[in-house]
């Protein structure tokens, strides 16, 4: 490996200066670039966006689920196998950095980027964080976890003080993030917002003294694109990269208005002549300057870009495309099913829906990714149905965001496919549906980077345009395909719903490998289906907050830890989805003080694969307030119609412990319950700690 200090020594100060600021990339394909010293062999670095593919620009890549649904998985395996192929394309568009995964915890259901992350969960935010970071590391490509840290909405997210306690912050949002570190990921991204008042890019007690001292990350950290907000503050906190370190627009940008979300992109290189300027009056010293380098190059001589390591990539490949339906696929819950799914090979079909002529590759900004091909629902069920699939939009299409549309000087985003040009017809809609063995009723959100969604309430008439279908055949089946959580007041008059997130390329195939039962759902919630004022968040002093400060008030009572602790029941909870076959749990036995094992039969007469899940419930301790239960690991099992196999469960330690002042597990009895989601227990079993 290249010998760093030796580097280090050779190298001016504007050479170094040069490796910690983000400039423009000569062939424009990069997001973020570092130039590179020719004169000592040392090459650019390119960091290309990615969480759910690769958007270098200009070009074409697999374009994979939402991170959501790979999180709905359940599954660490599947996502260790989406991050390599992530990274195998990044090295194949010669990009050396992928700006994924993104781990922050879902906890405003509202959030226009929720299905960028993984969970409300931390443990299993954390352990599909984990396998992403490791999957990406695995082909000599940097991991950047982001963004770094309780950047849990977008309204505000450049001026919002996430005001969290230290016991929230070290058991909800930072486990995810350690957890990558721990992977070994190789960069993390600082977020756009404060955090108990101080904005992230400046945070030294969570940069410098937690994430680089406490957790010992040996990387380097990367503003967001925008995100630096002071020179001294910044390099002193520990940041020690900017990008993208120019300024965007034109040259004069002087009375711009940059829209709520958007950072001042005419601010930038403040690591430039800046902290030249710094260095010389001694507001940072040079040793600051040397760390922040080293850091840089060490990523770069540990993927091989120091010794002119071999690095081929793979693009669209037969193995990527398989994965990023099988990801598809197994994302998908079925949230409720009266028998009517799997469809029979030749039932008549009619597909309703705004948008079923084009694949829904995913929701709006960094995000986006632009596929060599992509299968819409309607060629999907076509190619596969013995029957007829008849076709109706029924109402106007849901209106795209996406970030681009809201930047200065910067064209549209990608948008979606278009479909036919016919004015849509809810009566055709409906005669349709009258028509047909079954009705099958796509429903989309619109999500996107910088803004929430108002309603958690489907947008557009679909609510009325679902109703009506059912009305009209008793055999409705509803397709969900959302960024998070959303309102299903119709639920109760149709046969089944289907939650299918943001399903990427290979949708309509996908869609037609679960409703035809080629495949079982096997999928279950990351996050917790509510009633929008259920929330804990539904209080406006902790979203989007008063006077910019959100307060994080409700503590580590967050997803199905609130309703849990309160009266209120969720529409669908943490960790529910059901299956085309049935699952007998045996009685759970202890394997060690953080191991269990239960016996899991399918007992129907069709092979299913089961998310076996397990929960920790605390003893209570005076004075101190904790969940109820807590999700302790799942393990993905298939069975053949009755096939039984034990099933061993490894209970994170997170699940045990409790942060006050340093990490503690309560002594006493703990019982791990068993079982199909947070309400559906099968087994429970004591522990002593």
């Amino acid at each position: 490996m290249a010998d760093i200090d030796a580097l280090l020594a050779e190298l001016t100060r504007t050479e170094k200066l040069s490796l910690v600021r983000g400039t423009a990339d000569p062939e424009g394909t990069a997001t973020g670039y570092l130039p590179g010293v020719p004169r000592l062999d040392i090459p650019p670095l390119r960091l290309v966006d990615g969480p759910l593919g690769i958007r270098a620009e200009g070009e074409r890549a697999t374009a994979f689920p939402a991170t959501l649904a790979t999180a709905a998985t359940f599954d660490s395996a599947l996502a260790r196998e989406q991050g390599a192929a992530m990274a195998r394309e990044a090295r194949a568009h010669g990009q050396d950095a992928l700006l994924a995964p993104g781990v922050n915890l879902v906890r405003v259901p509202h959030c226009g980027r929720n299905f960028e992350y993984l969970s409300e969960a931390p443990v299993l935010a954390s352990a599909l964080s984990r396998a992403l970071v490791e999957g990406i590391e695995s082909q000599d490509v940097i991991a950047t976890v982001k963004h770094f840290v309780a950047n849990n909405q977008e309204t505000h997210r450049t001026t919002v003080s996430a005001d969290v306690d230290e016991r929230a912050l070290r058991e909800l949002y930072l486990p995810p993030f350690r957890a990558a570190v721990e992977a070994g990921a190789g960069s993390v991204m600082t977020a756009y917002n404060r955090v108990n008042g101080t904005h992230m890019s400046d945070h030294g007690r969570l940069v410098g003294d937690v994430l680089k001292d406490e957790w010992g990350f040996a990387g380097y950290v990367v503003s967001d694109w925008y995100g630096l907000e002071t020179t001294v503050g910044a390099a002193t906190a520990g940041l020690d990269v900017e990008m993208p370190g120019v300024s965007a627009g034109p040259d004069d940008s002087e009375g711009v208005e940059w829209p709520d979300g958007i950072p001042d992109a005419s601010r930038a290189g403040l690591f430039g002549d800046p902290l030249a300027d710094a260095i010389d009056d001694g507001s940072v010293s040079a040793d600051r300057l040397d760390d922040m380098v080293a850091r840089v190059l060490g990523q770069m001589a540990r993927v091989g870009l120091l010794d002119g390591r071999d690095r081929p990539g793979e693009l669209d490949s037969e193995r990527h495309r398989d994965l990023a339906r099988d990801i598809a696929a197994r994302g998908t819950v079925l949230l409720d099913n009266d028998g009517t799914l799997p469809l029979s090979d030749d039932a008549d079909v009619a597909l309703v829906g705004p948008h079923v002529h084009e694949a829904k590759l995913g929701g709006g900004g960094s995000s986006e990714t632009t596929p060599f091909r992509s299968v819409s629902p309607v060629d999907g069920l076509t190619a596969r149905s013995e029957g007829t699939v008849t076709s109706a939009r029924g109402i106007p299409e849901i209106e795209s965001v996406s970030l681009f549309d809201l930047l200065p000087f910067v064209d549209g985003g990608r948008g979606d496919e278009s479909g036919p040009d016919e004015d849509p017809s809810l009566d055709d809609a409906v005669a349709a549906a009258e028509a047909a063995d079954v009705a099958v009723v796509c429903a989309r959100d619109a999500t996107t980077e910088a803004r929430d969604r108002d309603s958690l309430a489907l947008p557009g008439r679909q609510d009325e345009l679902i109703e009506a279908v059912a009305a009209a055949n008793d055999r409705t089946v509803v397709v969900l395909r959302t960024g998070g959580p959303v309102e299903t007041p119709w639920r109760d008059d149709v046969a089944a719903v289907v939650e299918q997130w943001y399903p990427g390329q290979a949708d309509g195939a996908a869609l037609a490998d679960v409703l035809y039962g080629d495949r079982d759902p096997g999928g279950r919630l990351p996050v917790t289906f509510a009633p929008e004022g259920t929330y804990p968040t539904a209080d406006e002093r902790r979203f989007p907050g008063i006077d910019d400060i959100a307060r994080y008030d409700e503590g580590v009572f967050v997803g199905y830890r609130h309703f849990d602790a309160g009266e209120d029941e969720p529409t669908y909870p943490f960790g529910h989805g059901e299956s085309y076959t049935t699952f007998e749990y045996g009685d759970a036995a202890v394997v060690s003080d953080a191991t269990v094992e239960v016996t899991v039969e399918n007992v129907g007469d069709r092979p299913g694969r089961e998310v076996v899940q397990a929960y920790v419930r605390p003893p209570a301790t005076d004075g101190v307030e904790r969940p109820e239960r807590e999700f302790a690991g799942a393990r993905s099992v298939v069975l053949d119609s009755g096939e039984s196999r034990a099933v061993t469960l490894d209970l994170d330690g997170l699940a045990w412990s409790r942060y006050d002042d340093g990490w503690t597990v309560d002594g006493g009895r703990y019982t791990v319950e068993v079982g199909r989601s947070v309400v559906d227990v099968r087994a429970t079993v004591g522990i002593d700690r």
